[in-house]
């Protein structure tokens, strides 16, 4: 297997719920987003949670952590809600061997205007290509997490 992609939850999966009026994290929504790229290139798609990021904790970072020294792999990608990315690639660094990149969206992939596709593949690419250590794909950049926040006001991350 040339990529592993890891799905924890976050906005990217979340889909609308009309009889609670609400978003909730559903099946992963990279499955579809794949399957319409026709891409020509070996990945595996392991879901390890549904969960919003806000709502993750050390233990999950850990399953996270593990998870990836786990893979046969050596290209990862982790999507991953927005909110807490940064705090997950941050405790994934100093995993030897891998190149692990972290991408999420801003809008659920299942909008029709969405960032999740782009986002989705930009952080293919930059596995694939990057040298080891962990990465984030957001916006059209790539991010190291020691140097990067979200911008929540202006709805983006960026170097700090």
């Amino acid at each position: 297997m040339q990529l592993e992609i890891f799905t924890t939850g976050g906005t990217i999966d979340k889909v609308y719920f009309d009889a609670k009026s609400t978003f909730e994290v559903g099946e992963p929504q990279i499955l579809e987003v794949l399957r319409e790229a026709n891409l020509c290139i070996d990945y595996q798609v392991t879901p390890l949670m549904r969960k919003d990021s806000l709502d993750l904790t050390d233990e999950d970072r850990e399953r996270m952590r593990k998870a990836v020294e786990a893979s046969t792999a050596t290209r990862i990608v982790i999507t991953h809600g927005t909110d807490t990315m940064i705090d997950t690639a941050r405790a994934l660094t100093g995993i030897t061997g891998k190149t692990v990149v972290l991408t999420g969206a801003m809008q659920p992939a299942r909008f029709r205007f969405t960032d999740a596709v782009f986002n989705i593949a930009s952080a293919m690419m930059a596995a694939q290509t990057l040298a080891e250590g962990v990465y984030i794909a957001m916006n059209g950049q790539l991010f190291d997490p020691e140097r990067t926040r979200k911008n929540v006001e202006m709805n983006r991350f960026e170097v700090i």
